[in-house]
């Protein structure tokens, strides 16, 4: 069975329209860091019962100082429901509105509570049988403090056209996530090619042949250039048995630049022994998961 292979001489050129949309991806993408993870400045996991909030550290989620009120109130946990219960005085409000107490719905439903309280923005997620609450400050020091996304040099030789095998709905790998969870996935299907001489194959943890794919992988780069957890890589739709691997634009997760993300990590099938010097790196004195 034919294997794409990438290979530079071959691969098509990067022209400046090419060059410009890669500009513009990503500008998005650090846009979507500033606004969504790097405002982010808590994630506390509720016990059942109640869980007081406020910027004393006495409370049982500690938010950061001069922030919130010292007793801000309490999220009441009860199975997976989460009620917020303001202390008098105390303004909050809910799309604009003030509120005093109220259920907050969670991410997983598609459309979450946000609560306001000064420039904090607070909702419910839910991860497995966890609920927690995760906190963003819109005036976060994080965002000015961000030193931009840093990407390898754009190279034809990794915008890959590789074929595509259909999943057959029942072959299912094990994603983790940095909680520590495993979730038994779905395989969408394979994409398989060459690099560095070595055949390769993808596992798609998400998206559709139709609208585009999603991977999550890491390769040997990880030990010096990227980032050690992995890389997410979307891709177009799948034409006539091929789908394109750009991996210029390989970038890392959320967890390569905020402590309160619960990200996935790569299946084991999608840890790969060749090293693909393409996308986004990471800076290897930073922390990470």
């Amino acid at each position: 069975m034919a294997v794409a292979t990438a290979q530079a001489q071959t691969a098509p050129v990067l022209d400046q329209d090419y060059r410009q949309s890669f500009e513009k991806w990503k500008a998005d993408l650090v846009e979507d860091r500033r606004q969504n993870w790097l405002t982010l400045v808590g994630l506390f996991w509720l016990k059942p019962g109640e869980n007081t909030f406020g910027s004393d550290p006495s409370n049982a989620l500690v938010l950061p100082a001069g922030t919130a009120p010292d007793k801000a109130g309490t999220f009441d946990l009860e199975g997976k429901n989460v009620t917020i219960r303001l202390r008098d005085g105390v303004a909050g409000k809910v799309g604009g509105t003030p509120v005093t107490t109220t259920h907050l719905d969670p991410d997983v439903s598609g459309h979450p509570t946000v609560v306001e309280l000064g420039s904090l923005r607070m909702h419910v997620i839910q991860r497995g049988d966890r609920s927690g609450i995760r906190v963003k400050d819109l005036k976060s020091p994080a965002v000015e403090k961000y030193r931009d996304a840093i990407f390898y040099p754009l190279s034809a030789a990794y915008q890959i056209s590789a074929e595509w095998v259909p999943g057959d709905g029942k072959r299912a790998v094990i994603v983790p996530n940095v909680l520590g969870d495993a979730t038994s996935t779905t395989v969408v299907g394979e994409a398989r090619f060459r690099v560095g001489g070595q055949e390769v194959r993808l596992s798609a943890v998400g998206g559709d042949p139709e609208h585009g794919l999603f991977f999550i992988f890491n390769d040997m780069t990880r030990k010096t250039d990227t980032y050690p957890a992995g890389r997410f890589l979307e891709t177009e739709p799948v034409k006539d048995g091929k789908v394109v691997l750009d991996f210029n634009r390989a970038y890392n997760p959320p967890c390569a630049v905020t402590p309160y993300a619960t990200c996935p990590l790569p299946p084991k099938e999608d840890q790969l022994t060749v090293s693909i010097p393409a996308g986004e790196k990471y800076d290897h004195s930073q922390k990470h998961p």
